[in-house]
């Protein structure tokens, strides 16, 4: 497994590296200052907390689970994109795969 971030401390702290290493988990960084590096990701992240985070304030994290979860489904099969064309990833990715041939 990999796990790529931007170099901001909380990801370069002895605890967060030390706890990937222990994992077995690659250590993927972004160049510094490079925020192109992740722009969609950024994009992604800013709608999560927009449109689902900042708008309940969960009691529990199993609440926060299931509302992130609930709002990924969401994202992913109903909500249009612009930049898709106003489809949804999942009609976006699906329309992309080839056909099968018949025997």
């Amino acid at each position: 497994e990999i796990m790529n971030t931007d170099q901001g401390s909380q990801f370069t702290s002895q605890a967060f590296t030390g706890l990937l290493k222990d994992n077995d988990i690659q250590i993927s960084m972004d160049g510094k200052g490079a925020w192109r590096d992740n722009v969609f990701v950024e994009r992604l992240w800013r709608s999560v907390k927009y449109e689902e985070v900042y708008l309940h304030a969960y009691d529990t994290v199993s609440a926060a689970k299931a509302g992130l979860d609930r709002y990924f489904r969401f994202y992913n099969s109903r909500r249009p994109h612009s930049s898709l064309d106003r489809k949804t990833p999942n009609q976006y990715y699906y329309e992309s795969l080839p056909l099968p041939m018949a025997a």
